[in-house]
């Protein structure tokens, strides 16, 4: 083993024997370093020594960046350390791991920071609602929407909370402070949206009918769960025959008096289904409104087919020869193609309503009169729910009748103009059918 004293000029000049792929050169200050020159003239600072009887090799760095003393200074650390018994490849293994172990754990906590303020409660929310619209339920969409800015979003700190580490706590002191307010219904739609975002955000991972966009919230467990459903509290209010007379007799020429009328006549539609109707979904030569129910969990919108008594059809009509005027397809139409809004006539109701100083009703009552006046006519439950698109629903329902339900509903709403006639006139109708109910 040839040693001399390393210099910075012996180091420049030394290079690797002929057929040779590298050589060493040994320094006599720090007998343990040594110059390995390759034969492609590459040239770097090693450390040699011996543990337990086996030799320990470590390079310490490049000449062109190393000068001597440092690598003096650096062999003589790593005999030290051969002397305490560390290996000095295990101790650069080790650096390395907890080097590794800070990064890791550097990045986590970045990205729990990233998370925290990306996939919160109000992040998932706000996901669920844009859902809903993919699915064409844009009146879920809002419905949900408003619920949740009006009791998440003025709650910051549970709304900014994590979506995945939500607790049942929070989510009943939402649903309670709603309640406690005296809005026991909104409190159950609350309810129920929330723990319908819950749902969707566990089950996406697995379901690819749903939005990719949930799967990022980790969420798997519904917290909403453990929160009591509330109770709906069912509406009791019905109009007399006096109070739908004086009801009957406020209607006149707007719009939304037409679709209050057309509602009416047609027997208690939803009103938010009237409103969606297309001038195409009118059958001139059968007297036919096509309306879409989407209300439930279907994929799609259920066909819902009203065959229309004469003032109704009368009706629809007219609204038909006005949109085609307009150039427009719908036949509630508020301004050129814009949809007239949902809330409009309900507005229109509650005007009428003050205007009869009579107690208080809405759109949902009006549509319970009609029912209730027409189980009061014989109108079978079975011809009623067809006519009023209840929830139809079950095995019999969905594969085994087939019955398309028009002779029985074009009778109940042909009887049922005939007793508003009744009404609003005071005189006794020929028109007016007694309906047997069904056994």
């Amino acid at each position: 083993m040839e040693r001399e004293r390393l210099t910075p000029g012996r180091i420049r000049n030394y290079t690797c024997e002929p057929g040779m792929h590298q050589c060493f050169k040994w320094d006599t200050d720090s007998p343990r370093l040594a110059v390995r020159v390759t034969a492609s003239g590459a040239k770097s600072f090693i450390f040699e020594g011996k543990l337990a009887r086996r030799t320990i090799r470590r390079t310490i760095g490049d000449c062109a960046h190393w000068t001597i003393e440092d690598a003096r200074s650096e062999a003589n650390k790593l005999k030290v350390l051969l002397d305490k018994g560390i290996d000095p490849r295990e101790l650069e293994r080790e650096r390395e791991a907890t080097k590794i172990a800070k990064l890791a754990e550097k990045e986590a906590k970045e990205r729990e920071t990233k998370e925290r303020q990306i996939y919160t409660l109000r992040a998932l929310c706000e996901a669920y609602v844009r859902y809903l619209e993919s699915l064409g339920k844009k009146k879920s969409a809002a419905s949900a929407s408003s619920a949740f800015k009006c009791h998440v979003f003025t709650r910051p700190k549970i709304a900014d909370t994590l979506a995945r580490e939500v607790t049942s706590k929070q989510v009943a002191a939402l649903v309670r402070k709603v309640q406690e307010s005296g809005k026991e219904r909104s409190a159950g739609i609350l309810r129920s949206y929330l723990s319908a975002a819950f749902n969707a955000a566990k089950k996406a991972p697995l379901s690819p009918k749903l939005p990719a966009e949930l799967i990022d919230f980790g969420v798997e467990h519904n917290p909403v769960e453990a929160v009591p459903t509330l109770a709906v509290v069912a509406g009791e209010r019905t109009l007399n025959a006096g109070e739908l007379k004086a009801y009957l007799s406020h209607l006149g020429d707007a719009l939304p008096d037409h679709a209050l009328r057309l509602a009416l006549l047609a027997g208690g539609q939803r009103i938010a289904q009237l409103l969606r109707a297309k001038t195409t979904d009118y059958d001139p030569d059968t007297k036919t409104l096509r309306l879409l129910d989407p209300k439930g969990k279907r994929a799609k919108p259920r066909e819902h087919l009203l065959p229309l008594a004469p003032k109704a059809a009368a009706l629809v009509a007219g609204l038909v020869v006005r949109a085609k005027e307009q150039k427009n397809p719908w036949l509630f139409a508020s301004h050129g193609e814009t949809l007239m809004a949902t809330e409009t006539p309900g507005k229109r109701a509650v005007e009428i309503c003050a205007a009869m100083e009579s107690e208080p009703f809405n759109v949902r009552d009006i549509r319970r009169t009609c029912e209730t006046m027409l189980a009061g006519m014989g109108i079978s439950r079975d011809t009623r729910a067809q006519l009023l698109s209840h929830g139809i629903s079950g095995v019999q329902a969905t594969h085994y009748d087939r019955h398309d339900y028009a002779n029985e509903k074009r009778a109940a709403l042909v009887a049922w103009e005939a007793r508003l006639d009744e009404i609003s006139t005071g005189r006794k109708s020929a028109k007016v059918v007694r309906m047997k109910r069904k056994a």
